[in-house]
């Protein structure tokens, strides 16, 4: 089966690894434009599938955007019976939707119709959910409402991060999409409607969402530290800069929400209801270093507070 992948990040690389090392003809791979980096903006990153794909020596497009008849005619040069999604980063089109002959599927990291959108991994760690997955679902022009073709559950562990989510989910998502792929070459895939009326969404996230407010209970806000980390990260204001942090834990104490009670192996910070102890730091501009470090370097006290 010749196939077309749409991914970026390195969440998308171990699904079209396990493609590559299948029995599937990857006939080319749509990624994002490289980006640029470093202080000067001068250096130009290739995202982690285009790494991947130039190993094996496979064609890449990389429109800024994938519209328009130019790309419209490169992909379709590149006859493809399927197309497969995976964090690409772009909504797709009609137009595009139908041009390979089997359509295309999405590995999405939820339990669809739960958390549609852009950061489902973010939203279940953040609305304390115990259990996510995988879904491989047949796109539609709807945000990820198309029918589902398999799906595989994991449970959240009580202090994982997104980041660490995300990469358990990767490698899932690899293992659901071949065997997705097995019974849509088969004939036995039995596509599943969606419950609309149960869906949820993961909009894209911005930075404001990550602000720590220090009235909220602890347990929430160690669950949007946990959801940021590793990016964006959940920030409060110290000394009037930015300052992220990690490594988040509910503790014992109580006080004025945002106020320093304990500052020397771990930090811990007041909340509406309860405390909370992390032990990371990131001052703006500064690379992430624990407590300990931060504290004898910027003498910061039990008293002091974070805004």
């Amino acid at each position: 089966m010749r196939i077309v992948f749409f991914g970026t990040p390195g969440f998308a690389v171990p699904s079209l690894q396990a493609l590559l090392h299948g029995r599937f003809t990857v006939a080319g791979v749509i990624t994002q434009p490289d980006k640029p980096q470093g202080r000067s903006r001068s250096e130009l990153v290739a995202p982690p599938v285009k790494v991947i794909a130039q190993a094996a020596s496979i064609p890449v497009l990389q429109p800024v955007r994938p519209v328009g008849d130019v790309f419209i005619a490169s992909l379709r040069r590149l006859e493809a019976e399927l197309g497969i999604v995976v964090a690409y980063g772009h909504i797709l089109r009609p137009e595009v939707l139908a041009l390979p002959a089997r359509g295309l599927i999405n590995v999405h990291a939820s339990l669809l119709p739960r958390h549609r959108g852009a950061a489902p991994i973010q939203q279940a760690i953040l609305a304390g959910d115990r259990q996510t997955g995988i879904t491989i679902m047949q796109m539609e022009e709807g945000l990820d409402s198309g029918p589902m073709l398999h799906h595989v559950e994991t449970p959240i562990g009580s202090d994982e991060t997104a980041g660490s989510l995300a990469v358990r989910l990767a490698e899932l998502g690899a293992s659901a999409l071949i065997e997705a792929l097995s019974l849509v070459s088969g004939g036995l895939a039995r596509p599943i409607p969606q419950d609309d009326s149960r869906a949820t969404y993961a909009p894209k996230l911005d930075r404001e969402v990550a602000r720590l407010v220090w009235e909220r209970d602890a347990a929430d806000l160690v669950r949007q530290i946990r959801a940021f980390d590793p990016a964006p990260g959940a920030w409060a204001h110290h000394n009037g800069s930015t300052l992220k942090l990690f490594g988040a834990r509910e503790a014992s104490g109580s006080g004025e929400p945002g106020t320093v009670l304990e500052a020397g192996s771990r930090l811990v910070i007041a909340a509406g209801s309860g405390a909370v102890a992390v032990s990371e730091v990131q001052p703006a501009g500064k690379t992430r270093l624990p407590i300990e470090a931060w504290v004898r370097g910027r003498g910061i006290t039990a008293g002091k507070r974070l805004a």
